[in-house]
């Protein structure tokens, strides 16, 4: 999980960068805003051990979305997000203690050969199928967030992105528009204040609604605040979304 420097570092970060919230778009490039409660803003959300379900506050530990899949049911994060942990929800468009879309419990994760066997930071992704929920008429996540595009093979730093994502220490989303760099051929880099623990599995989307990174990576998504990473999403990537997409 993305390291924690200092809460003071955040802080400075975010009041220094701007003192604006974001409601719907990009802000001006490298700066890191509180994510306004737009359109679309549930398909990011929050992963909460299950005992915490209906007390998520405090206690979520990482980011993960909503992506197009044909059960309409799955979500992508980081690899490390998933690994070693007990039974998890996912809770879209959290923020200050609500469930706005619901509670969304994860009955599936698929993840990359090379992160089990050997948690390679080129294999820092994976994703979550979550259960439909019950009622008069059962509905999927993606039903009620819709998803953005899971795409590989597109080319670092052609456009900015925009990542979105839930600090430990905050209760609501931070956001931060970007172009990224290249850091390795299998790595890309961001400079964005703000993201710190918590802010792992936050999508990279660029202005076609498509991820095209999630963050995580290169020292489990970066050491400092300012800088995150995440895997270049290849053909490894692309087989396991297939994977995971043909779940039901």
């Amino acid at each position: 999980m993305k390291r924690v420097l200092s809460i003071a570092v955040v802080l400075v970060a975010l009041t220094s960068a701007s003192t604006a919230v974001a409601d719907d778009g990009a802000g001006p490039f490298g700066v890191t805003f509180t994510a306004g409660a737009g359109a679309g803003s549930g398909r990011v959300g929050v992963l909460v051990p299950a005992e915490r379900a209906t007390r998520p506050g405090g206690g979520h530990f990482c980011t993960a979305s909503v992506v197009r899949a044909p059960y309409r049911n799955l979500l992508v994060t980081a690899a490390h997000c998933l690994d070693g942990r007990g039974e998890l929800v996912f809770v879209p468009g959290y923020r200050d203690g609500r469930a706005p879309y619901g509670v969304w419990k994860v009955k599936r994760r698929f993840m990359p050969r090379g992160w089990i066997e050997g948690r390679r930071e080129d294999s820092d992704v994976a994703f979550a199928v979550v259960a439909p929920r019950g009622g008069e008429e059962v509905e999927d996540v993606e039903d009620v967030v819709g998803g953005y595009r899971f795409v590989t093979g597109a080319a670092t730093g052609a456009t900015a992105v925009t990542l979105t994502g839930y600090p430990d220490s905050r209760e609501t989303p931070v956001s931060c528009t970007n172009k990224p760099t290249a850091h390795s051929p299998t790595q890309q880099r961001i400079a964005c204040p703000g993201f710190t623990g918590g802010t792992s599995g936050s999508p990279w989307v660029n202005g076609d609604g498509q991820v095209v990174g999630i963050l995580g990576g290169h020292e489990d998504g970066g050491s400092t605040p300012d800088v995150s990473y995440s895997v270049v999403f290849g053909a490894q990537a692309g087989r396991l979304y297939r994977e995971a997409a043909g779940d039901p």
